[in-house]
């Protein structure tokens, strides 16, 4: 019967990418995540907050944070028991509200821990592990690509783009290494991410 339920398990899970991370236009202060079916042209937008967000961001963006975020934090904690994540799965949603869980493993025993989606995929970026969800999930909350928009109907994932209103084209590109400098010594990530975009138009 549990290999039953395995299997089942196993062909039920739908793959994911990061397709997109935008300002929510619905509530101040948050962002929308945009996840995308790898194999299909199904979206699954998750709104998350700015420190979330932020830890995606860097991740992403591969900027050395000059102290640890929570994020790091757990990672280091896992490999130094010998705990790596094999992939992370958005479980299910229940009044719009998401829920996740995060498969670590020791090569020997396998522990899945409750999670928010967000802390989840911050995880996850950071184990190189995939992401997952279930055909139930996207039933429920998942929508076309025609709904939303031109703008993220690609279906191949891109780099994250932290929105900032500073004019960075002004700048040379030495100043621009010198921001980024300031930007990572004062942890201002989400800037720091925005001047690395600029950096990298130009090499």
């Amino acid at each position: 019967m549990k290999e039953v339920c395995a299997y089942i398990c196993t062909v039920d899970k739908i793959k994911l990418e990061i397709l997109d991370l935008s300002p929510s236009q619905l509530q101040a202060g948050s962002f929308t995540l945009i996840l995308n079916e790898a194999n299909g042209d199904r979206r699954l937008p998750i709104i998350i907050g700015m420190f979330e967000a932020q830890a995606i961001a860097i991740e992403m963006e591969k900027i050395i944070p000059t102290r640890p975020l929570t994020h790091d934090l757990f990672k280091s904690f896992s490999k130094s028991f010998d705990f790596s994540v094999e992939e992370i799965q958005i479980s299910e949603i229940a009044e719009g509200v998401f829920f996740s869980k995060i498969i670590c493993t020791d090569g020997i025993r396998q522990k899945n821990i409750d999670s928010r989606p967000s802390d989840a995929i911050a995880i996850a970026l950071r184990f190189n592990a995939p992401i997952y969800t279930f055909e139930s999930v996207l039933k429920e909350a998942g929508i076309s690509s025609n709904e939303l928009g031109a703008e993220t109907t690609d279906s191949k994932p891109r780099n994250i783009k932290v929105k900032s209103s500073q004019e960075l084209y002004t700048h040379s590109l030495d100043d621009l290494k010198k921001m980024l400098d300031e930007a990572i010594k004062n942890e201002e990530y989400e800037r720091a991410a925005k001047i690395r975009d600029e950096i990298d138009k130009r090499n």
